[in-house]
């Protein structure tokens, strides 16, 4: 019973957030379809067997399927090698209005972009909403001591100093500062501090540091070793929410790029790279801290679900995207058996992204250490 209780605090935040951002993410597809007049056949929550939906006046069936971690739209024409133009004729002028491969190319577009995009406004709207009632973060970014040794005091950064700029970047809270240094271990950067009446450039290389977490994954992380003074929450009017909102969903949207460019060339391990049971495991964490942190994390969520899914990757909708634009320069569509290699490539790659992910967490669990004592 107490195993059964510890799974369902993990499974069931996590299946929650999981819906909630799947169903914004098929929403942004599903609204922009039927902007364009696209007829969407099937609009599903998971995959597999149905469990439970029904169908609506425009004859789009809504349900609920058996495998609960995904789920798709099916629009009438998707997938078929029907294309404006094309010597198909296999369907009937009005079929072909409802069509989407009958839509002209930036109709395609919008409607693939339309997914990632409903999940960053998303993002943007749940934060909005934590910055009007709860408050944003805001510590000013003032140093209020420097830890001996660090990597602050070998650069000459004294207490006292406010922090104005990093890399041409300018700084407005102390957050914002911890938010960059944590994503630039060992990395050179400069940082132009106010001192007295006086601007000062400093060049600075965060410290390379371990930690922990309380699911025992292991993140490096930079360190200056600076320290601001007490964190305070500030509310703001909704328009300067959806301001503030906007900018920390650009920042991590840049902040995940940069860790996947850092992955790409080396300097930072992938045994970082988390799957669904690491997900699982942070929602239900965040569960358990609070519904605060669990919409915060609801937010990061959406914001890396709009990101992968706009990777150039077929499968992915940055894969679609990436044919349109090769439609757009050659005036016509790729070959069909070009695009279908095209997608086997790409469900390899997602097959085989899933498979070390999922492998990472196994280790992070220890998973293979109990297997090992089981059998010994």
């Amino acid at each position: 019973m107490d195993f059964l209780l510890s799974v369902s605090s993990y499974v069931l935040p996590f299946l929650g957030v999981l819906t909630v951002l799947v169903f914004v993410h098929e929403l942004g597809h599903y609204a922009i379809a039927r902007y364009n007049n696209v007829r969407v056949m099937v609009f599903s929550i998971g995959f597999g067997p149905e469990l439970f939906g029904w169908t609506d006046k425009s004859e789009t069936r809504w349900k609920i399927s058996a495998i609960p971690l995904g789920g798709y739209i099916k629009m009438f024409g998707e997938g078929e090698n029907e294309q404006p133009g094309g010597d198909n004729q296999s369907i009937s002028e009005s079929e072909q209005k409802v069509s989407f491969a009958h839509k002209r190319l930036s109709q395609r577009v919008a409607i693939v972009f339309a997914g990632p995009f409903a999940n960053f406004i998303f993002a943007i709207a749940i934060l909005s909403g934590l910055f009007s009632i709860v408050g944003q973060p805001f510590t000013p970014p003032t140093v209020t001591s420097v830890q001996p040794g660090s990597a602050a005091e070998e650069a000459g950064i004294m207490a006292g100093d406010t922090i104005a700029q990093i890399d041409g970047r300018s700084i407005e809270r102390f957050e914002e500062v911890q938010q960059i240094v944590s994503l630039s271990p060992a990395q050179l950067m400069t940082i132009i501090v106010r001192r007295g009446d006086s601007h000062v450039s400093l060049q600075v290389t965060p410290k390379l540091v371990e930690e922990t977490d309380r699911l025992g994954n292991v993140h490096r992380l930079g360190r200056l070793g600076v320290m601001g003074q007490g964190a305070d929450y500030l509310r703001h009017d909704p328009f300067t929410a959806v301001y503030q909102a906007g900018k920390e969903t650009l920042f991590l949207t840049g902040g995940s790029l940069k860790v996947v460019g850092q992955m790409i060339s080396g300097s930072r391990n992938t045994d970082e790279l988390g799957g669904p049971i690491r997900i699982a495991q942070m929602s239900g964490e965040f569960a358990r801290v609070g519904l605060v942190p669990l919409i915060w994390f609801t937010a990061l969520l959406s914001i890396n679900l709009g990101l992968i899914n706009l990777f150039p990757i077929p499968m992915l909708d940055g894969g679609h995207l990436l044919f349109y634009a090769i439609e757009g320069i050659r005036g016509k569509p790729l070959g069909e058996k070009t695009q279908e290699m095209g997608f086997r490539i790409g469900l390899a790659f997602v097959f085989g992204l899933m498979i070390f992910v999922t492998i990472n967490d196994l280790v992070q669990l220890h998973f293979f250490e109990f297997v090992k004592e089981l059998i010994s």
